[in-house]
């Protein structure tokens, strides 16, 4: 468990240091830029890759809780959220101005559903009784209510009527939800490992 553990957290923290780096090297605005754009920016490899190493690192941690008696409901989730970044990795979005493809469209619902899982995944953990618990149930209460932010737009262009993103911080409202499910993913691992190995390292 310990070495799911580790390599679990190894993936996740060389796919932040990656998607800074993308970050650093696209130059594009974050406030009004949703990632999916940084795809096509300078550097845009380091999306996919990034991101298929987020879901390496929930599968890892995934397996850790399952092995550790968790919540079904939550490791199942937190493998859904994981398969989902796959996805939104493999699938690019579409260029700025393109009709929607089957790619993007792919890209899209993969990232709803995994904005979605993440916050399921942390209220059950939550409700455990888990370390961190109070952290975890705060983290997913913000994902959501950024999240809810995230599909508003999406709604109102549905209705017909025009909205870029550089009329709204689409950027910003998407990496709250992303830094908080990462936030969430972390700590799930990380109570984890201070309940079986804290004591020990005391």
């Amino acid at each position: 468990m310990k070495g799911l553990l580790v390599s679990g957290f190894a993936a996740i923290g060389t796919g932040t240091g990656a998607m800074l780096t993308l970050h650093a090297e696209a130059g594009l605005d974050p406030l009004h830029s949703v990632i999916s754009e940084y795809a096509w920016a300078a550097g845009g490899w380091l999306l996919p890759a990034s991101l298929t190493l987020f879901a390496i690192g929930s599968a890892l941690i995934a397996g850790a809780l399952r092995a550790a008696g968790a919540d079904r409901r939550a490791v199942l989730l937190l493998l859904g959220w994981g398969v989902c970044m796959f996805l939104i990795g493999a699938f690019p979005t579409d260029k700025p101005g393109v009709p929607l493809s089957l790619s993007g469209g792919i890209h899209r619902y993969a990232a709803f559903a995994a904005f979605l899982a993440m916050p399921a995944a942390g209220f059950l953990l939550a409700r455990a009784q888990s370390r961190y618990a109070g952290a975890v149930k705060v983290l997913s209460g913000i994902a959501l209510g950024a999240l809810l932010l995230v599909v508003v737009p999406y709604v109102i262009r549905m209705l017909g009527v025009p909205l870029s993103n550089a009329e709204i911080p689409a950027g910003l409202t998407q990496r709250v939800v992303v830094v908080t499910e990462i936030g969430v993913l972390a700590l799930a691992g990380l109570s984890l490992f201070k309940m079986k190995y804290g004591r020990r390292l005391a």
